[in-house]
């Protein structure tokens, strides 16, 4: 897929676990590896509004394309 998801790199300049990440966004660690590991096949905007809000963020510092 060409949407490459960015949130281990967001995490490490945070310094911010997975698991802690989960909870302040409201998904379970199940949904955010998901996320992680590229396997998602959609994401809902109130979700990465939540992810940019947490981690301090743009949508596309977490979000790239890659032919």
């Amino acid at each position: 897929m060409p949407i490459i998801v960015n949130v281990d790199v967001m995490l490490a300049k945070r310094k911010m676990s997975s698991g802690e990440l989960a909870e302040k966004i409201g998904i379970t660690p199940a949904n955010l590896s998901i996320l992680k590991n590229n396997k998602a096949k959609a994401i809902r905007f109130s979700t990465l509004e939540k992810l940019c809000e947490v981690l301090n963020c743009k949508p596309g510092d977490i979000l790239d394309y890659e032919k």
